[in-house]
């Protein structure tokens, strides 16, 4: 190489000495070495074309072969997916309706218990005034009786004090007639 340098070196100071010889120029544009370069040029093509079609190629093919064989799967997987996701919205819609006409029945069931429950309450009431009333109206009766005769008690004696603080007799039937016909009305 050191040679080829100096070569090349040694003609260049000579065609630039004035001595006649052509300066050569790179040897690809050199028309005399073209067919041993195309020869050359179709081996290496043969032989990357062969590298390719034999080695390189059908690895590739099998990554892309196996890479759709993936996306294939990935996909009918994700359809799969998304049914599931479809019939598990569609159950939960279902037990999500379930339990409100169940939370609902029971609701209606509370309702009706307290309901009942509250009537009943009602009535005991009612038939706890009802007797209250009813015993209450028995000693106001019982009451207005007694008053009645002590009323009737006051007045006989009040009305023989004031015959007898006028100076006269009277007799108990009377005094007692006179009192009852006034009561009466």
């Amino acid at each position: 190489m050191a040679t080829e340098t100096h070569d090349a070196t040694g003609h260049g100071a000579e065609a630039a000495a004035g001595h006649g010889t052509e300066a050569v120029g790179m040897p690809q544009l050199d028309f005399s070495t073209f067919p041993n370069q195309i020869f050359w040029l179709l081996v290496t093509l043969v032989v990357i074309y062969f590298v390719l079609s034999r080695v390189a190629l059908p690895r590739i093919g099998a990554v892309l072969a196996e890479r759709q064989g993936t996306i294939t799967n990935d996909i009918a997987a994700a359809e799969d997916l998304k049914q599931k996701a479809v019939e598990a919205e569609e159950a939960y819609n279902q037990a999500l309706a379930d339990a409100r006409a169940e939370a609902q029945k029971i609701i209606a069931e509370t309702k009706a218990e307290i309901q009942g429950e509250l009537d009943e309450a009602s009535a005991k009431a009612d038939a706890e005034i009802a007797a209250q009333t009813a015993e209450s109206e028995a000693k106001i009766s019982e009451i207005r009786d007694g008053a009645m005769a002590s009323v009737s008690e006051v007045a006989k004696d009040t009305a023989a004090e004031i015959v007898s603080a006028l100076g006269q007799s009277a007799d108990a039937k009377a005094i007692t007639a006179a009192v009852t016909a006034r009561l009466k009305g």
